[in-house]
């Protein structure tokens, strides 16, 4: 096997069990208010609520809730919207594959950032599928002197997973590396361009 897809599979799989692991994690100790709610049904159907916990007091919270939609509860639906998703994502997984097909063994940022991306799609595919819905717990937000509700702070960024993460730095690091990759195309044609008129004076 070509080091690429070793390296692919590695990054994916770690990838995807951090996710799962967290997640499960969030699910079973994560607390809700009433207590005893059925998870994820009740929250999803709004019988139930996460509760903040602290990490950064201010900044940072864990709390349980569950998304219909994509990354960082974007496009959240109804109905459709778990079949439509899941399609997007077994897409978005089979590109991954077909890139590093296409990838060099010394390319490793890249089959990197392949393996991120594969992971954190495989990673929110396995709740979809399982759940119908994506777990989430990351909280950030600014501090606020004012709450919306008890469970809800003025200032606060989309709940979010290891997963979303993952896809994010993932689609960061493959944007890094095409425009470092067009850059070295650039030279080389400009270094060819160059040895052109060189030869054809000779």
């Amino acid at each position: 096997m070509p080091s690429r897809w070793k390296l692919f599979l590695i990054v994916a799989f770690v990838t995807m069990a951090c996710d799962q692991v967290t997640k499960f994690w969030a699910r079973d100790a994560l607390p809700v208010h009433p207590v005893g709610c059925a998870i994820p049904d009740d929250v999803v159907e709004g019988r139930c609520v996460g509760i903040n916990d602290p990490v950064i007091d201010g900044y940072w919270d864990w709390r349980l809730s569950f998304n219909q939609g994509s990354a960082f509860g974007l496009f959240h639906s109804q109905g459709g919207a778990r079949v439509f998703l899941s399609i997007v994502g077994f897409l978005a997984l089979g590109a991954m594959v077909w890139m590093v097909k296409k990838a060099k063994d010394d390319q490793k940022w890249l089959v990197w950032a392949l393996g991120l991306v594969a992971g954190g799609a495989v990673g929110n595919l396995i709740d979809r599928v399982y759940f119908g819905v994506v777990t989430d717990f990351v909280l950030w937000h600014t501090p606020a002197r004012e709450a919306k509700s008890a469970y809800r702070y003025v200032n606060e960024w989309p709940v979010f997973n290891v997963a979303d993460v993952a896809l994010v730095i993932g689609v960061g690091i493959m944007l890094f590396v095409s425009g470092d990759d067009k850059k070295a195309r650039e030279k080389k044609q400009a270094a060819k361009a160059e040895k052109k008129p060189a030869a054809a004076s000779e």
